[in-house]
């Protein structure tokens, strides 16, 4: 499975990356292109340990049970349901929200492991640092087929 420390994975979700435009359209979901690379950022930041978010109790006790579903080699499914800590309601500002996102993608792949967060999800609870990293890929690639890249 790709993950966020193999460079060839890193280099793919940059390329597509630069094909999303502020206009590009939806395949589903609600957000607009420049609030789901909003939305990658905070979990980037997470993963990162830049912000921490508390455990929610629906994850507490139902999280590390789907935690393995979604770390299998399956894209994420359309239409997964967005936790609230995530939600990107304003109207961030495109390319400002890209270029966060490309740096955050860079600080997590340089900094390999060891720059993981040893937090635990706010969902699916304690992660080792080969599931954040394969979760990340998961959910940049989720977002990024969400608009056809």
């Amino acid at each position: 499975m790709k993950n966020l420390f193999e460079t060839t994975a890193v280099e793919e979700v940059k390329v597509r990356m630069a094909q999303l435009r502020p206009d590009s359209e939806r395949l589903w979901g609600t957000m607009n292109p420049a609030q789901a690379l909003a939305h990658c950022s905070i979990l980037m930041e997470v993963t990162l340990g830049l912000r921490r978010l508390p455990r929610s109790l629906i994850g507490r006790v139902v999280g590390r049970f789907v935690k393995p579903t979604l770390l299998n080699e399956e894209p994420l499914r359309r239409n997964m349901p967005t936790d609230k800590n995530f939600v990107v309601k304003d109207e961030p500002n495109f390319v400002v929200e890209r270029q966060r996102l490309h740096e955050l993608i860079d600080r997590f792949a340089t900094g390999g492991p060891e720059g993981c967060a040893k937090n635990p999800h706010s969902f699916f609870g304690p992660m080792t640092r080969g599931e954040w990293s394969r979760m990340m890929y998961k959910h940049l690639d989720h977002h990024l087929r969400q608009f056809g890249v």
